[in-house]
């Protein structure tokens, strides 16, 4: 018997949820890389590359106050989205838990600018980032795309955009207008905040109930597999960036982050948008047909492996092009860091579903686990090589890691699929 792979009213969904995302993530990435010359010839490489040292610092926030929600939480509201009594609950404690950690994370940035001097001596820069953390707890990403209402992410983010890039021009004219440059970005995470929970309470009528410590506890530990993964994730990714900042100088840390954020276009555009569509309805289909999930995910990411060979080899070849029209200049540092980064840029989309099918199947612990080991052997590896071949170490240990990741993935996962299929 022929099993179907994807009826037209889901395809219907997760078209309408892809469109939503990849417009609004190719907007996020738009309005930066529109803003990114501009900046760099206003403030300086220097003033750039220390935001984007603050913003590392930032995300590690994020991460924590994140607390893997966005695949865990997303899981759950997409599997008891008809139980409106449950969605509320779900909602309450995770908003609950969210803000707890966004206080603490605040308690650890005063410390660090209290009383490191590396943060002391541009505290300001530092507290000003903060803000993005807030909006970020605020905006409930994972209930949109649990509910697959993505298209009000699209609607609220395209607001704060215009608002972030008109901002930008109006405000920062001068290299001493730095600091704005992270009040900006801050404001922008905090009207979306705001707009999202607005959206989630009046448009969608969750309301919020009071959280017992028993209910916080329960949430901590559903979300615990998938924080551990994502600290360990973002353990060889986001803290690249922070590395190349503790040890080489704020321009070099500059040209990294530049060549790092073009890399990352062509890494999650538009795969992450189509990712985040996939993912609920996916969970879905494999909590009533685990072969039939199993067989859509293959196709996708057979599909996407081939794309990827196609068009990262002309990426390659036009990156110094690239380069000059998004930074206004010839910077052959940028230049050789986004061509190292391509090549991991292959791993990481050439094993991207097959991972996720983990979460889709409720395996957060093999899942936490492959990537622990990997955070485990790459953030040494890291400060090894940034140590001896300054920031170009950085996009060097990203390929061995993520070569590393694809080699050792590919076997776990194909293992697991055979049971599936048996």
């Amino acid at each position: 018997m022929k099993i179907k792979t994807i009826n037209p009213q889901e395809r219907k969904i997760v078209l309408g949820n892809f469109v939503s995302l990849t417009t609004l993530q190719g907007i996020s990435y738009i309005l930066p890389l529109i803003i990114l010359p501009y900046l760099i010839r206003v403030i300086g490489l220097e003033h750039f590359g220390l935001i984007a040292f603050a913003q590392a610092l930032a995300q590690y926030f994020m991460i924590l106050t994140d607390y893997g929600f966005s695949l865990s939480a997303t899981r759950k509201i997409s599997l008891y989205r008809e139980e409106k009594e449950k969605v509320c609950a779900i909602f309450s404690s995770v908003m609950t838990v969210k803000l707890i950690l966004a206080l603490l994370s605040f308690l650890i940035l005063l410390a660090l600018v209290n009383f490191i001097p590396k943060f002391k001596n541009d505290w300001l820069v530092y507290v000003f980032s903060f803000g993005s953390v807030i909006g970020n707890t605020l905006f409930p990403t994972w209930y949109f795309q649990g509910t697959e209402k993505m298209k009000y992410i699209f609607a609220i983010n395209i607001i704060g955009g215009i608002i972030y890039i008109f901002s930008i021009f109006a405000f920062v004219k001068t290299p001493e207008d730095y600091l704005s440059v992270p009040l900006i970005n801050s404001f922008f995470f905090l009207t979306t905040g705001v707009l999202g929970l607005y959206t989630v309470f009046r448009k969608f009528k969750v309301g919020f109930i009071r959280q017992t410590y028993g209910d916080i506890r329960q949430e901590l530990k559903a979300g615990w597999d998938i924080f551990i993964s994502i600290v360990a994730i973002n353990a060889y990714t986001t803290s690249r960036v922070f590395a190349v900042g503790l040890l080489t100088n704020n321009t070099l840390t500059g040209y990294y982050s530049i060549g790092e954020r073009i890399a990352n276009v062509a890494q999650t555009f538009p795969l992450d948008s189509f990712s985040q569509a996939i993912y609920p309805r996916l969970t879905k289909i494999f909590s009533r047909n685990k072969k039939r999930a199993l067989m859509i995910m293959r196709k996708i990411q057979d599909s996407t492996t081939s794309t990827y060979l196609i068009v990262l080899p002309l990426i390659f070849l036009t990156t110094p092009w690239i380069t000059r029209i998004l930074c206004g200049a010839a910077y052959p540092q940028v230049t050789v860091t986004m061509r190292l980064l391509l090549l991991s840029v292959f791993f990481v989309n050439a094993n991207a579903f097959k991972v996720q099918f983990l979460l889709v199947g409720g395996r957060s612990d093999i899942y936490s686990k492959l990537h622990v080991i990997a955070a485990l052997v790459g953030l040494p590896l890291i400060f090894l090589l940034i140590n001896y071949f300054s920031y170009l170490g950085a996009a060097l240990s990203t390929i061995m890691i993520e070569a590393g990741i694809f080699l050792v993935t590919f076997q776990i996962i194909n293992s697991l699929y055979k049971k599936l299929e048996d």
